[in-house]
């Protein structure tokens, strides 16, 4: 189905081979768009189309159809011989395209087209026993990257443009790859840089001293250019977003030679076994070939790979078309204040780097950063990314049957909060959640669960802004409080608190009848009699409100939130005297602490 404004891609394999490489954006809208269906991309899906359509991912100029997916897998070429590494394939739910459908829209999440896919082959793919794991695609595995269900179909052929993705934090630096292969060539014989090489480094994580000195070791062992490719579809070590991740490498390239350049990825990480770390250097290869590096250095001390050609040089990886170099082992030598090679360094003196988790914990209790670790530049976007604890947003996320006791745990801890008044305190129940977030929905799962997306979207914000979201609703299932977590835990901290109080305890304390009614059949869908409450096993705290008063159910969330850096260990000013009855500590049969707490 043709429209004359528009060049549409070719039906036939051949025939797209024969057509340009790179979807195009055509001049006007096709008037079939209307009656084609659409398909709403996730996150790493969009960061694939954007790489097709743009030419990061030239020669493809649409999603993989099975022939070369298989002969990818096994020789790293498509079908036709063409060297390409990794696989790039389209997974979306099986009823989201209708078996006689030519065409699908792919559109953002704001409904907005992006570009037109024609379809060439679709193939169905095996249910999984788990509907929330989604299709075992060895596509992109960032959120969005494969559809959850039961049934799923993969999707081949040449994409379209509709027009270029304008969304997203600094949309100024993803260049398109011709205009920087351009610039790179322009200044091929610029001084220092004789031979037109240029490395590239493509990263999740802030750069630090290690990072700078090998670049600047290698860049100057090759007299190349260098090219830094933050990858930023889906969350960045350390710091999580991807926009922190920018900006950290930027404050990294002060420490580099001039003329570096910082091009933004959307490239997700891909899904494959065995090996994902393979498939994920393999698909940055090919991202650096298309800006025109020469190199890729990657930080794998163990990668293996057929030799290039020079002793000690570069290596060569299946469908990838520049040299890899391995990094090596580095550590800081304390007697020069210097990163250099391990086999540099006198036996016992080196000193390894920090650690994600040691980084972390320096990080969420404000300490410095040592200056042998990273650049100050660095270390203030580090701090600006994820601040400390005391100063971070957090959301307290009370779960448990009606009846539990956690309302009045969450209006008695947001007193309590207030009271000391070192911390922003928003708390999301009561009649205002009923009637601005809940109004109009019903109890049936796909409702309550939007309930909780409502409540945890609300609450992401409130994190976002620093302060603390307090919840309260019954969340009875727990892909719902996943969704929430994961919302929150993108902008701030998340605490999951579990009131489980017995349902006979619940329904003796219900003053409306409401389990009464329940059991006699009178309430239809009431959680705890005839829906289920899963119950959780990913609570950082548990609490019996059966065998604790209030307070101490309250005093059990605080000595949560002081312990963890959430809260100064004391408040100036004690709310309750000490020693007073009400604030005994409670047993280790009335709450029980959760697994490790969730960071950033």
């Amino acid at each position: 189905m043709a429209c004359p404004a528009v060049r549409w891609p070719a039906r036939t394999r051949s025939d797209a081979r024969r057509q340009q490489l790179t979807a195009q954006s055509p001049p006007g809208l096709p008037a079939e768009l209307s009656a084609w269906p659409r398909y709403t991309l996730g996150e790493a899906q969009l960061g694939d189309l954007e790489l097709l359509t743009s030419g990061v991912f030239a020669p493809l100029r649409g999603f993989m159809d099975a022939a070369d997916v298989a002969t990818v897998d096994v020789r790293g070429t498509l079908a036709d011989g063409t060297p390409w590494p990794v696989p790039v394939v389209l997974d979306v739910p099986a009823d989201v395209v209708p078996p006689d459908a030519d065409h699908l829209v792919l559109q953002d999440q704001e409904g907005s087209p992006l570009a037109v896919l024609a379809i060439t082959e679709r193939l169905t793919l095996p249910a999984s026993d788990d509907p929330a794991a989604g299709s075992s695609a060895p596509g992109p595995s960032a959120p969005g990257s494969s559809a959850a269900g039961p049934e799923v179909v993969r999707l081949a052929g040449p994409v379209t443009a509709l027009r270029e993705p304008e969304h997203g934090p600094f949309r100024q630096l993803r260049r398109q790859p011709a205009e920087v292969r351009a610039e790179l060539s322009a200044t091929a014989g610029s001084p220092g840089i004789t031979g037109g090489n240029v490395l590239a480094y493509a990263t999740r994580r802030p750069l630090n001293k290690r990072h700078i000195g090998q670049l600047r070791h290698f860049a100057s062992q090759l007299n190349a250019r260098l090219l830094l490719l933050p990858l930023i579809t889906g969350p960045a070590d350390v710091v999580t977003r991807p926009e922190a991740l920018v900006r950290a490498v930027l404050a990294a390239r002060r420490h580099l030679p001039a003329g570096t350049l910082v091009i933004p990825v959307p490239l997700a990480s891909r899904v494959a076994e065995p090996d994902q770390k393979t498939a994920d250097l393999r698909a940055a290869a090919a991202v650096a070939a298309a800006y025109g590096a020469t190199h890729l250095l990657a930080d794998s001390p163990g990668l293996t790979g057929a030799p290039g050609g020079t002793k000690n040089g570069p290596l060569e990886l299946p469908g990838v078309p520049i040299g890899v170099i391995s990094a090596g082992e580095w550590a800081y030598d304390p007697r020069s204040e210097v990163w250099r090679p391990l086999a540099l360094i006198e036996p016992g003196a080196e000193q390894g780097e920090l650690t994600d988790s040691e980084l972390g914990a320096l990080l969420d209790s404000g300490a410095e950063i040592p200056a042998w670790f990273t650049p100050p530049s660095v270390a203030r976007e580090l701090r600006r990314a994820r601040p400390p604890r005391a100063e971070r947003g957090l959301a307290i996320f009370f779960t448990g049957l009606s009846g539990s006791g956690k309302s009045t745990i969450a209006r008695g801890l947001a007193e309590a909060l207030i009271e000391r008044g070192d911390r922003t305190v928003s708390l999301l129940d009561g009649d205002e959640v009923r009637h601005l977030l809940s109004a109009g929905l019903t109890f049936s799962r796909a409702d309550r669960d939007l309930n909780i997306a409502r409540i945890g979207y609300v609450a992401a914000e409130v994190a976002r802004h620093g302060g603390i979201a307090i919840c309260a609703p019954i969340a009875p299932y727990a892909q719902a409080r996943a969704t929430a977590r994961e919302m929150v835990t993108k902008v701030g901290d998340f605490l999951l608190i579990y009131v489980s109080t017995p349902v006979d305890v619940c329904a003796a304390r219900d003053r409306k009848g409401l389990y009464a009614k329940a059991r006699a059949g009178l309430i239809k869908g009431f959680t705890g009699v005839s829906d289920p409450y899963e119950e959780p096993r990913d609570a950082d705290l548990v609490l019996d409100t059966s065998a604790m008063t209030r307070q101490q159910a309250v005093d059990a969330v605080l000595k949560l939130l002081m312990t963890g850096g959430w809260l100064a260990d004391a408040p100036d000013e004690p709310a309750v005297p000490s020693g007073s009855a009400g604030t005994s500590e409670a047993s280790g049969s009335m709450l029980r602490l959760g697994p490790a707490v969730r960071r950033l």
